[in-house]
């Protein structure tokens, strides 16, 4: 199914057919599409922004990130690059030039994002707000906590944060992070859980905040209708959209299974 998903980005959608299965790493092309969809979404809604990861690796989902950037705009990876060896940076530079993401449209950033203030963050990241942040680095409870927290500090009014590996087998409870970080931030929503395709290219969650729910929402259950579970996912007082590869429920009617909300349903002014 995730072959006839495009994102509407020529660069993007030419890599994610020749080239993202290719590059060592973990993250799903189901996932990859979408956020390539949405990425393309806030351009047309003149929502600009640099755009970062944490946990580049060798660039699997970095280099999709960084094709989807217009003029102007930048990508930025943090990663110590040394696991499980010194030469992960040179194979994300390899990587980055066999696909066409050219040098002076991203930066390899080797910091521990534990150790960083939001400050610190913010200013190795252009010191502009992030129009796109996707977490993917250090699975331990703390570490998420800590990311999270750099990536609101830098989060565009309108922009999404990605989190991956959520109900992954081999982290179960890093979910509870999440949890935890929109209790705190109660201006934020869990708007999209994007579903596994197997049980290492794990499930990710978008977050973004409460007034942006309606830039992306409806937008997303119209162009991914195919993979639209239909009755969505409670989601701490809301129904957030749920997209999967092989959704089994969305051959049933919205009267019958639910649907996702519109932004009203959602409580969100």
């Amino acid at each position: 199914m995730t072959e006839t998903l495009k994102t509407g980005i020529p660069a993007v959608d030419r890599y994610l057919m020749n080239g993202y299965d290719e590059v060592r790493g973990f993250s799903s092309l189901f996932a990859a599409t979408i956020c390539g969809h949405l990425l393309r979404r806030q351009s047309e809604l003149g929502i600009r922004g640099s755009v970062a990861e944490i946990g580049t690796f060798e660039g699997r989902f970095f280099i999709a990130l960084g094709l989807a950037v217009g003029e102007g705009e930048h990508a930025y990876g943090f990663d110590l690059f040394a696991w499980p060896g010194s030469e992960v940076l040179d194979r994300l530079l390899a990587n980055a030039d066999a696909y066409g993401l050219a040098r002076d449209r991203f930066t390899p950033l080797s910091f521990d994002t534990g150790k960083l203030t939001a400050q610190e963050f913010s200013n190795l990241t252009g010191g502009a707000p992030l129009r796109f942040i996707h977490i993917d680095g250090d699975h331990s409870l703390d570490a998420l906590t800590q990311d999270l927290r750099l990536a609101q500090a830098s989060l565009h009014p309108h922009g999404l944060i990605c989190i991956d590996d959520m109900l992954h087998p081999a982290f179960p409870f890093l979910v509870v992070v999440v949890h935890d970080h929109l209790k705190r931030n109660p201006e934020m929503r869990l708007i999209c859980v994007i579903d596994r395709e197997n049980i290492l290219r794990a499930p990710k969650f978008l977050i973004c905040r409460a007034e942006a729910v309606k830039l992306y929402e409806t937008d997303l259950m119209e162009s991914f209708k195919a993979q639209h579970l239909t009755i969505g996912g409670d989601a701490m007082g809301h129904v957030c959209v749920v997209l999967s590869p092989d959704p089994g429920l969305a051959e049933i009617g919205a009267s019958e299974a639910g649907r996702s909300p519109g932004i009203d349903d959602a409580g969100v002014d």
